[in-house]
């Protein structure tokens, strides 16, 4: 349950969505198996398979998961196969196949191999926090983060969210925050970067876990290069990794899941461990959050997207 990549956007100050609300709408809008002729599918399914539930809410957050099922049918397969069936018919009519029968028969070669491919299925959870504005998507790119966006704006009608912004580009404060060898706030610079230049060559030079304080770095940045990625560590407890696109990576929650949340009790349900996992995430991500805000010189405020 604990998000590994953040996607972070913002709520509309009006938005007041309920849990029933969620919870109603995405059981109208849940996961359905592909059909024959389908290649992709998607829906929410269930917070946890032992629950009936799309929404869990913990301390008025709200976590639900969508669901996303697609055919296995590499392009490579549908060429191999018509070009098969392109010889076998050449041959039964005595004259080359043209260019018209030839997208003809990829079609009919697709729909029958479409009707027998095998099915992946894959998650991407997000978490709305009404009372701080925050709604999180765990994903590992920005389509996919949308591709949540899109299901829910369909599932409700209507989501205003936007992009978080602020006011200072993350390149430009890492650059800083390298130059003078520490992190504002509860920050602190962790050993892996990236830095990349900024010319046609776009050459990329990549440090994991090699100290970040030396006079080698700043001769990089004072050449132009920037940074493009920098570990980070919130106040001793969320571990990450920070993108010039405002992304959070490899997030990682230091000596909290277990020490918390009462470790591996025996006696605890799969949706009481949920429930109070849950609550210790939101907490601790919701103050680290507003914390990188500040120390990237505050919002920039848009009109969010409906």
């Amino acid at each position: 349950m604990w998000f590994k990549n953040l996607i972070v956007y913002r709520l509309a100050p009006d938005w007041s969505v309920t849990a029933a609300e969620l919870e109603e709408r995405c059981a109208q809008r849940a996961l359905q198996s592909c059909g024959p002729f389908d290649m992709k599918s998607r829906g929410w399914v269930h917070v946890l398979p032992t629950t009936k539930r799309y929404v869990h809410t913990t301390n008025g957050h709200h976590l639900l998961t969508l669901g996303i099922e697609e055919k296995l049918l590499p392009g490579s397969i549908i060429r191999q196969v018509t070009a098969d069936r392109a010889l076998e018919l050449e041959q039964q009519q005595g004259y080359p196949v043209g260019r018209r029968q030839m997208r003809e028969l990829k079609q009919r070669v697709t729909e029958e191999l479409r009707a027998r491919a095998l099915t992946r299925r894959s998650t991407i959870r997000a978490w709305i926090d009404p009372m701080n504005g925050w709604f999180v998507i765990d994903a590992t790119s920005a389509g996919r983060a949308e591709t949540l966006v899109e299901t829910l704006r369909d599932t409700l009608g209507t989501f205003p969210v936007q992009l978080l912004d602020v006011e200072r580009s993350p390149q430009m404060a890492m650059a800083s925050w390298l130059m003078l060898g520490d992190a504002p706030l509860r920050f602190t610079i962790d050993d892996d970067l990236q830095l990349q230049a900024s010319d046609k060559s776009k050459a990329t030079i990549r440090y994991s876990h090699f100290p970040l304080e030396g006079k080698e770095i700043r001769a990089y940045l004072q050449s132009g290069m920037s940074a493009t990625r920098l570990g980070l560590t919130w106040n001793d407890r969320v571990s990450f990794v920070l993108t010039e696109k405002l992304e959070i990576k490899r997030v990682e929650f230091l000596h909290i899941e277990k020490e918390e949340s009462g470790g591996e009790a025996d006696d605890v349900s799969p949706e009481e461990r949920l429930d109070m996992d849950f609550a210790l995430m939101t907490g601790e991500l919701s103050r680290m959050l507003a914390d990188l805000v500040q120390a990237l010189g505050g919002e920039t405020l848009k009109k969010a997207a409906a």
